[in-house]
């Protein structure tokens, strides 16, 4: 009697166990996953990281936020009055264009030319909105910068503030409240994750140095080679 009732008991905890694992699979595949993070491309981030040392108000998320706005990343972008990844006007490209890469020539084509240029322009209109209400520093000064990327300075001076023109007010919105949080939470797990790296790396022992085939101490050692180096 006791080893069927012992029986019925263990068949009862077995199916229950058997429902409580069915209801958390069933959870985890109905419960929103968290949405995917914009992040920096790897080919874009030496440039990126170079260009907001032009002045403090820069940073990586913000310019990152910037460009995924303004192109989404795409160097061949064209909306038929801007162009390329920064997308700058003929005439604005023309004032602040500048050969970031090195090649003899500002082209508003190559990433390397437009990013630190855009960097530079957005220095300049950060200085520009001083004189506006609220643009002498903080977010305020951000958003007026912005602003005046969009619809171009001489406007949000006119206006004292954010023109009243939807497409920027929509622009400076996008970036701030929408690509910006998401753009600092991607970097946030980027440095995590370099610093992870770095540690990780510092922490392996070095193999010792076994003696050249040619006996000289001063050449490389036999089997051994260099240790691989990240770059962000």
């Amino acid at each position: 009697m006791l080893t069927r009732a012992a029986g019925m008991v263990a068949a009862f905890l077995a199916g229950l166990a058997l429902v409580v694992a069915a209801v958390l699979v069933v959870r985890h595949l109905t419960e929103p996953s968290e949405p995917e993070l914009p992040v920096v491309p790897d080919a874009r981030r030496p440039v990126v990281e170079a260009a907001v040392r032009t002045c403090s108000p820069l940073s990586v998320p913000l310019l990152a936020a910037q460009i995924d706005a303004e192109s989404g990343w795409r160097r061949d972008a064209d909306s038929g009055h801007a162009q390329g990844i920064s997308q700058f006007s003929p005439v604005t490209w023309k004032e602040w264009g500048q050969d970031g890469d090195g090649d003899g020539r500002a082209d508003v084509w190559e990433p390397r030319d437009a990013i630190p240029s855009q960097a530079r322009y957005m220095c300049h209109l950060y200085d520009v909105v001083k004189v506006v209400p609220g643009g002498k520093a903080g977010l305020g000064a951000t958003r007026l910068a912005l602003a005046a990327y969009n619809a171009g300075p001489n406007a949000v001076l006119r206006a004292r503030g954010i023109p009243k023109i939807l497409e920027t007010q929509e622009y400076v919105d996008k970036i701030l409240k929408e690509l910006l949080p998401k753009y600092r939470k991607s970097e946030e797990k980027y440095q995590e994750s370099e610093a992870k790296h770095t540690s990780s790396a510092s922490a392996s022992p070095s193999a010792p140095a076994s003696p050249s085939p040619s006996g000289d101490p001063s050449g490389p050692a036999s089997g051994s080679s260099p240790a691989a180096t990240r770059r962000p």
